[in-house]
């Protein structure tokens, strides 16, 4: 039986002679409309995971786009909350988003939030458990990122367009330029959130996440904007969610 499931999947995948041994006539009718409802429903999956891609390019363009993805990549597992991890990379070589180059960051940007939205939960740190600490103490220490955060920096205003799009700052008049910036994504209690992140503060979060210490990261920090201020910007951050907890130096 396990064969047979195996080969009705890869028969909804295209390959035409996999159920030969059960269905010779493999381009029977009935298989195509099951194999066309099946991608449909993926294409389903993947509108409502990225919700920015398609908003940005409209329906009928995205529906085309996600059927064509949903019918050369099946899921790998059952559970379809995970399904459409490669979509933003296939969007990246995808030839009719070629004069559209912000579509497959923005959909890294979807992705991530789908994935700080289903990740597990955490305590968030209390910024009165670090201040408490003395400054060699602090320095030392390693403060761990919460695991719904997703760090982002891009060379083109990518965080503008998605900021925008899915409400997490006004909605102005938004162009497609060479100015880098910065997203935070993280859902430090029930809801996802998003902040937009300097220079210094992707550099800082980078290097935590990497596993630096917090005096390591303030090199970071200041190599990437010599203007930083520490105390604001690790604040800043620990306002919005991005650590759990802190590992001091034993």
């Amino acid at each position: 039986m396990a064969d047979f499931h195996d080969a009705f999947e890869a028969a909804l995948g295209g390959d035409a002679a996999a159920l030969k041994p059960w269905l010779p006539d493999t381009e029977a009718p009935g298989l195509k409309v099951y194999r066309n409802t099946i991608a449909r429903g993926r294409a389903e999956v993947l509108a409502a995971a990225f919700p920015t891609v398609a908003r940005l390019t409209g329906e009928d363009w995205f529906r085309a786009a996600a059927l064509e993805f949903a019918r050369a990549h099946p899921p790998g597992e059952p559970a379809m909350d995970r399904y459409g991890a490669g979509f933003p990379d296939w969007l990246a070589q995808f030839p009719p988003a070629r004069d559209l180059p912000y579509l497959a960051p923005v959909a890294r940007l979807d992705r991530a939030f789908s994935e700080a939205h289903a990740a597990p939960d955490a305590p968030v740190l209390d910024p009165a458990g670090a201040a408490v600490m003395d400054t060699a103490a602090l320095y030392a220490a390693r403060a761990e990122l919460h695991p719904s955060a997703r760090v982002f920096w891009f060379d083109w205003t990518v965080a503008s367009i998605w900021l925008s799009e899915r409400g997490f700052e006004p909605a102005d008049t938004l162009a497609w330029t060479q100015q880098a910036e910065g997203v935070l994504v993280v859902r430090p209690q029930m809801t996802v959130t998003a902040v937009r992140l300097d220079r210094a503060q992707a550099a800082f979060l980078r290097a935590c996440r990497d596993g630096a210490t917090l005096g390591q990261a303030a090199t970071k920090a200041f190599t990437a904007d010599l203007a930083a201020d520490l105390r604001s910007l690790f604040t800043a951050l620990l306002r919005a969610g991005a650590f759990t907890r802190l590992h001091a130096q034993s």
